[in-house]
C-alpha cells in the first residue's frame, strides 16, 4: 500500500509540471494593462489615481516638470527633481517618489516618520 501512495504522488507532481509547462512565460495573464507616467517636460496635464497600502487614495497631476499629489482632501504642489532611478517630485513639505509603478508620498527632510502612502500602484487614469 505504501508503494502505491508514493507512486500516486509521483504521478501527481509529474502532472503538475507538465501543467506548468504549458503556460508560456513571459505573458501578462491579469489582463493589466499598466498605466505610464507621463514624461516630466509633457506640457499637457495627465492625471493618475494610485492606490496605496492601507487603501489610502493618492490622486496625482502631471505636467511640465510639476505635480499636483493630493491625499485626504490635502494638495501639494510639487516640483520634478532629476534622478538616476525613478522619479521624484518634492517641495518644502512632501516628496512623491517612485520607480516603475511603484511610489510613495513621503514628509520632507527624511526623518523617522512613516510614509504618508507607501507601496501606491497606478489604477486608472483621471480625466
Amino acid at each position: 500500500m505504501q508503494r502505491l501512495s508514493i507512486a500516486a504522488k509521483a504521478v501527481a507532481v509529474a502532472s503538475m509540471l507538465v501543467v506548468a509547462g504549458c503556460v508560456p512565460q513571459g505573458q501578462q495573464t491579469s489582463g493589466v494593462t499598466p498605466i505610464p507616467r507621463p514624461s516630466p517636460d509633457d506640457p499637457t496635464p495627465a492625471g493618475i489615481a494610485y492606490l496605496c497600502d492601507g487603501r489610502k487614495e493618492v490622486s496625482v497631476v502631471y505636467a511640465k516638470n510639476r505635480a499636483s499629489v493630493t491625499l485626504d482632501n490635502r494638495t501639494w504642489r510639487v516640483e520634478y527633481t532629476p534622478q538616476e532611478q525613478g522619479f521624484r517630485y518634492v517641495d518644502t513639505y512632501v516628496e512623491w517618489t517612485g520607480r516603475d509603478d511603484l511610489a510613495a508620498l513621503r514628509e520632507s527632510g527624511g526623518g523617522a516618520k512613516p510614509p504618508l502612502a507607501y507601496n501606491c500602484r497606478p489604477i486608472k487614469r483621471l480625466t
